[in-house]
């Protein structure tokens, strides 16, 4: 649970805009690094390093059908209620239909469950189940640190295979890749790993990659109200509202349109 003296909100931010940005070419500013050439990253079967695709600008209807999908931060462990997590709020506050499909525990390679004894599968099993009469505009898949104690053998291929199905499932959506963000500081060598891998393997996709490790959203400073140590280090509601504003912010410098009418108030006040 949170501290009773955490910082509080002296203006609660508000994500007023529409996300509707045009596909032409810009100074594209990835997250946490540019695209102005591209990069060479590791292939994923592990042969000769390749040139990646510097991803296209984002661009989405004015009011698209996204996906977001992922572990127990995107079922929305640890707000007040699920449907207070950050994947309902970037819906709600972007005027978005969102279907979100979050399951704890899971990862690419670690079992989630739907409930206690219930078996909810890894990204890949998932996937494979989604409906194919979803067709959403945009995927957001998010995570995970639930693969941080896995073994690093199969890792890459395990991603490999998710985004695979996922892309041949919804092959006119735009896909943006979430990695991992740490529950502890400092972060731990396995989720530091995952990160570095996801990021590879979305560039050599041409896919854009958002990096809560390299951007530092968690900090020692906002941890203490950001993560609910009581909730088995989930984000608290306070902290699912900062990842959705942040998450935002990176989806707008994906493209060349301004999505947000004002930029979002997160001045804290002790």
């Amino acid at each position: 649970m949170t501290s009773p003296d955490r910082p509080r909100i002296r203006h609660p931010w508000r994500l007023l805009g529409i996300l509707a940005v045009a596909g032409v070419a810009v100074g594209a500013v990835a997250i946490g690094r540019p695209w102005t050439s591209a990069p060479v990253v590791a292939a994923a079967d592990g042969r000769e390093p390749v040139a990646a695709a510097a991803p296209a600008p984002l661009a989405l209807p004015a009011h698209p059908h996204v996906l977001v999908f992922g572990d127990s931060w995107t079922w929305g462990a640890a707000a007040d209620v699920p449907t207070d997590g950050y994947a309902y709020l970037i819906g709600r506050d972007l005027g978005w239909k969102t279907t979100v499909d979050g399951v704890r525990g899971s990862g690419y390679l670690k079992h989630g469950f739907l409930e206690p004894g219930v078996d909810g599968g890894t990204f890949g099993e998932r996937i494979a189940r989604l409906d194919p009469a979803l067709d959403p505009d945009l995927v957001i898949i998010e995570g995970s640190i639930n693969d941080r104690r896995e073994p690093e053998a199969g890792y890459r291929g395990a991603v490999t295979r998710a985004w695979n199905a996922l892309a041949a499932l919804y092959p006119k959506a735009s896909v943006v890749v979430m990695g991992p963000a740490p529950q502890i500081l400092p972060v731990e060598a396995g989720t530091a790993r995952i990160d570095r891998d996801l990021s590879a393997l979305a560039a050599h996709r041409g896919w854009w990659y958002v990096s809560p490790v390299e951007q530092h959203w968690i900090t020692t400073e906002n941890w203490p109200w950001v993560i609910d140590a009581a909730a088995n280090n989930h984000p608290s509601t306070r902290g699912h509202e900062y990842l959705a504003e942040k998450l935002t912010e990176a989806l707008q410098a994906m493209g060349d349109r301004k999505v947000i009418a004002d930029a979002p108030h997160t001045d804290l006040e002790p």
